[in-house]
């Protein structure tokens, strides 16, 4: 992406606010574009917008799918740990590396975030707080794993693909056309 482009900025950033607005659509438990939203916007937004962005869309629409819980900070950090790495691929665009960088973010967003599932308090914790409850709390999270790692593949592939799109297409006022009548091959 060439720094200081305007479209691609734009385009960066009606990306990032559509992959954010996803998630209110009807999905699949844990098909939802959150992973890849925050690996985009750290590798196609710079600075405070990287990450502020994404985790106030976050905070805006956790209400509208049930609200926060004791591991929304932890999946929160999760998101932004995504943003970050997203960051250390700005100068890239290789497919391997960035799909290589989602499934490191889907895997992090596992641990991350079933660790505060764990370490909830209650009452009656669904896990008891030692390593085999962890363990536990982790094979209970695996059947979920898969569609965050293919929802994550799939939303990147999207992102990163529209953006390329978006970037470098030529608006038809500024397009050249090419006049191919035999008057003009022959000039």
């Amino acid at each position: 992406m060439k720094q200081g482009n305007p479209r691609s900025h734009r385009a960066a950033l009606a990306l990032t606010v559509l992959g954010a607005l996803l998630r209110l659509a009807p999905h699949p438990p844990n098909f939802a574009p959150i992973g890849a939203t925050g690996l985009f916007s750290g590798t196609r937004l710079r600075g405070w917008q990287a990450y502020a962005l994404p985790i106030v869309l976050m905070a805006v629409t956790d209400p509208l799918l049930g609200g926060y819980s004791f591991a929304t900070p932890f999946i929160y950090a999760s998101f932004l740990l995504s943003v970050w790495m997203g960051s250390k691929l700005r100068k890239t665009e290789n497919p391997l590396l960035i799909g290589g960088t989602a499934l490191a973010g889907s895997l992090q967003f596992f641990l991350i975030s079933n660790l505060g599932t764990f370490l909830a308090p209650s009452a009656t914790p669904l896990y008891p707080h030692t390593f085999s409850g962890l363990m536990a709390c982790f094979t209970a999270a695996l059947p979920f794993f898969r569609n965050t790692f293919i929802s994550d593949l799939v939303y990147t592939a999207v992102l990163f693909g529209a953006h390329a799109f978006l970037s470098r297409a030529v608006p038809t006022g500024e397009r050249v056309t090419v006049d191919a009548s035999p008057a003009a091959v022959a000039a």
